[in-house]
């Protein structure tokens, strides 16, 4: 009953704030134009929303940990060092050309790549600590954003222009194109994991608790790294990085819920991740006047919360 009651609140709120984003500030004759615009940025804040919350859940619970994240590992920094490389061999004119549905669609081969890389190195064999999953997570970072500020200081600084607008997340300017792309994108990865869904309340146990009690452990592992690159990917490509919001809504997430299923959880994670998304815009537009990006906003909530999480592990 609680969480039934819990969830009605979290609709609640996620449908007052994104009809609140949809009409706030708008007078009957500017519907036709404003309504769109905004119906188009509500729709990509849903999309990224619940790409990043079911992709740090999931990820969370195969390393069955609660601070890591996709961004940890740098799939954000590789997202970011794809977008260098491109204008840096291809030139701004080429990147123009290059077009912007099969640039998603070579920066998803690419982190799925990476993803399948990651999986042959860490989980195969023995399971890997936590400290190590963190210092290969902060090698590949570092190593992606070195070599990304490596060929933005050779290129033309209007070409640099360019990468600088692929860095922040916007959800102001949202191609219509990609934004459906994205959505057939993400139906067909929710339709190729959902079978695979039902193991994640074993895998929460631990490795060997999951394969004694019959999860195939290393076709699951795989399945769902995909899935996380190419979710990762999707966001990312939408509307920019946003490095610590899924590692903030998965917690609090957690925190309101209370339960073990992955099921609430998910679902839970997605509306406060709509909630913290959608409101953070409002802010960002009513309160700073567009002088504060979001992702900004978010990754330093995050980023404070992540430190605390740290603390309070270690007191523990």
């Amino acid at each position: 009953m609680q969480a039934r009651w819990i969830f009605t609140l979290l609709i609640a709120v996620s449908v007052i704030l994104t009809i609140t984003y949809m009409f706030i500030g708008l007078s009957p004759e500017g519907w036709d134009y404003a309504l769109p615009r905004r119906g188009r940025s509500v729709t990509a804040i849903i999309i990224v929303g619940a790409a990043i919350a079911f992709s740090t859940m999931i990820f969370q619970t195969i390393t069955n940990n609660r601070i890591l994240t996709p961004s940890i590992i740098g799939l954000d920094s590789l997202y970011v060092l794809v977008q260098t490389s491109l204008i840096f061999f291809a030139g701004t004119a080429g990147f123009a050309s290059f077009g912007q549905g099969t640039n998603f669609i070579v920066s998803i081969i690419v982190m799925v790549f990476f993803a399948l890389v990651l999986y042959a190195l860490l989980f195969r064999g023995e399971q890997q600590n936590i400290y190590f999953l963190l210092l290969v997570g902060i090698v590949f970072g570092t190593l992606f954003s070195s070599l990304s500020t490596f060929m933005q200081v050779l290129i033309d600084p209007n070409e640099f222009l360019t990468i600088q607008n692929q860095m922040f997340a916007s959800f102001s300017n949202i191609n219509e194109d990609l934004l459906w792309l994205s959505i057939v994108i993400l139906i067909l990865t929710t339709v190729y994991v959902w079978p695979y869904l039902k193991y994640l309340d074993a895998l929460s146990l631990g490795r060997d608790q999951a394969v004694n009690l019959g999860v195939p452990y290393d076709r699951v592992i795989r399945r769902y790294l995909i899935v996380i690159a190419i979710m990762v990917s999707v966001s990312t490509a939408l509307v920019g990085p946003i490095m610590f919001l899924g590692l903030l809504v998965v917690n609090v997430a957690r925190e309101i819920v209370r339960s073990f299923k992955h099921t609430h959880l998910i679902n839970a994670s997605i509306l406060v991740s709509v909630i913290a998304l959608v409101g953070g815009t409002l802010v960002v537009e009513r309160m700073f006047n567009y002088a504060v990006p979001l992702s900004v906003i978010i990754n330093f909530i995050g980023g404070t919360y992540f430190i605390y999480l740290l603390l309070r592990g270690t007191k523990k």
